[in-house]
Formats: C-alpha cells, sequence, structure tokens
C-alpha cells in the first residue's frame, strides 16, 4: 500500500504545535502528525503527516498560509520491507570491546567481542548513529582504564543497548529507564533477546523522578543519549545522583553544542575526562569532583 508524507517548516513551537493540531482535521486525516524542533538552536519546527491516502494539496496550503508554514512539500513513499531493508544495509558494529548485531550477522559475531544482538526490527540505537557508537567506546576507554561500575543507570535508554554492554562486563544489576512506552518494550525485548533478564531492569520513567531510580542512587556511572536541551536540564539532578569520583557519559549533542552542554555540567560539580567527535556528533565522558 503506497503512503505519502507532507512536511513543512515554520518558525516557534506555538506555532508549530497549533499546525499539527490542525492537521488532525484534514480529509483524508493523516495516521500520524509529527511536531519537532530542529537541533540547531535556529528556532525552527518541522511539522509533518503520514497518510494512506493522497493528501489534499489545497487543503495543506491553506494550513501553511494560516500558520505562517512554508509550502508543504508531499512525496509519495515506495512500498518497502524495512526489516529486510536493514537486514541488508545495516552491517554489525565493532565499538572497543563490544560488537552490535543483528541475529541474521550471529554467525559473524568475533570470539573476542562482545556481543550485544539488536534485530532489524528494532534498530535505532543499533551502534551505527555516532551518538551510540560514541557512547560504546566511552564505555570501553573507561574500562580500558580500570573502572568497575557497580551501580549503572542508562537514562533515555532507547534500545537498552548500553545498559546491556554495561550488564555483560560487570556483575551488578543496571537500571533502563525511557519516557517512551514502545522504546520500553523494545528495550526489554532486547534485553529478553540478550538473556540478560535478571540483570537489566527496564522501566518507564523521566530522568531520575521514579522511586525505582532515585532509591538507587547515588550511581558511579550513568548514560544519557538524549539531545541537548534535555542533557542540560538533568545537569543538576546528575550532580546529585551520581557520587563523588563517578561518570557521566553524555551524548545526542552537535558538535557546535557540546561547549554549552559541557558549562552546564561544569556548574554541577563535574569535569571533563573525555571528548569524542564522530562525524556530527559528540560524546562526552565527564567525572564528579
Amino acid at each position: 500500500m503506497p503512503t505519502w508524507t507532507a512536511l513543512t517548516t515554520l518558525d516557534g513551537q506555538d506555532a508549530a504545535e497549533a499546525l499539527g493540531a490542525a492537521m488532525e482535521n484534514l480529509v483524508p486525516e493523516p495516521t500520524g502528525v509529527g511536531v519537532f524542533e530542529i537541533e540547531d538552536d535556529s528556532g525552527i519546527w518541522e511539522v509533518g503527516g503520514y497518510f494512506v491516502e493522497e493528501p489534499d494539496a489545497a487543503g495543506l496550503a491553506l494550513l501553511a498560509a494560516m500558520h505562517g508554514a512554508n509550502d508543504f512539500t508531499v512525496s509519495e513513499l515506495p512500498e518497502v520491507d524495512w526489516v529486510a531493508h536493514v537486514k541488508r544495509e545495516l552491517a554489525p558494529v565493532e565499538a572497543g570491546r563490544f560488537f552490535v548485531y543483528g541475529s541474521h550477522d550471529a554467525a559473524s559475531l568475533p570470539d573476542d567481542k562482545i556481543g550485544l544482538l539488536i534485530d532489524a526490527a528494532m534498530a535505532f540505537g543499533t551502534g551505527h548513529h555516532g551518538t551510540t557508537l560514541g557512547c560504546l567506546r566511552a564505555l570501553d576507554h573507561l574500562v580500558q582504564d580500570g573502572f568497575e561500575g557497580e551501580n549503572v543507570a542508562d537514562i533515555g535508554c532507547g534500545t537498552a543497548v548500553l545498559a546491556m554492554a554495561a550488564a555483560k562486563i560487570w556483575p551488578n544489576p543496571v537500571i533502563a529507564s525511557d519516557i517512551d512506552e514502545v522504546a520500553v518494550d523494545v528495550a526489554r525485548a532486547n534485553v529478553s533477546a540478550n538473556a540478560l533478564e535478571d540483570r537489566v531492569a527496564c522501566i518507564e520513567a523521566a530522568g531520575f523522578g521514579a522511586d525505582d531510580i532515585s532509591s538507587k542512587a547515588p550511581f558511579d556511572l550513568v548514560f544519557a543519549n538524549i539531545l541537548k536541551g534535555p542533557l542540560i536540564g538533568l545537569a543538576p539532578d546528575m550532580g546529585q545522583n551520581i557520587g563523588q569520583n563517578g561518570y557521566a557519559i553524555l551524548s545526542g549533542i552537535l558538535n557546535p553544542q557540546a561547549d554549552e552542554v559541557l558549562e552546564s555540567y561544569n556548574q554541577n560539580g563535574f569535569d571533563l575526562v573525555k571528548r569524542d567527535e564522530i562525524g556530527d556528533w559528540t560524546t562526552l565522558i565527564l567525572r564528579k569532583k
């Protein structure tokens, strides 16, 4: 079945959210509408909809004019078996001692690597993206330096690949959390596929607010692979929930944003240990003073 997308951009969150809400009333109606801030500090937002029937061009043009948006770009998407496509395109990834692979590549797991199985149907967070790869390399760096994590949390865990990596090298349980219910379901499926049910606990929570997380503080290592804004917002809680000489591994940071994130963590008691750029993305290893 063919599908269509309709995408536009405009200035300001309020205007973008109003346009997104208005799109819900189109006929034919979209199967989903997304409103996203473009992560370049420009203040520009993207609004898009997915349709199983060709969208009404006149209706979209009217909405764009009413809300001060650019003209919608409408595209018909080809029919694709995305799981098969991902299997073809996502080769295994090596990150230090870690080897991230799909079940279709299980035979290629080297004997001297720690395997992390992420199936193609759950491809976000496989290690191909510079943020996930950077975090795995950062973890490998800490291990090489002799660090042993006894109390580890993965905040905004996605597929839980980082939590699983920690659970495979250290004996103590790891907690993984995400604000998205679907992400938590995916994380639990991946934890089960890696036979780590008794080692990684996956919960739906925002930041450190849930009792299941705050009751386990202070942590000696926290992963947070999210985005600049939420990372800066988390800085005070990171300072309160990571113990003395504990570490934070942060990513989801575009290279020009790294100094701002680093400054917010300096103000909350952290020193920079290592900074790694992979493509457009920066990963920071920070240590609590």
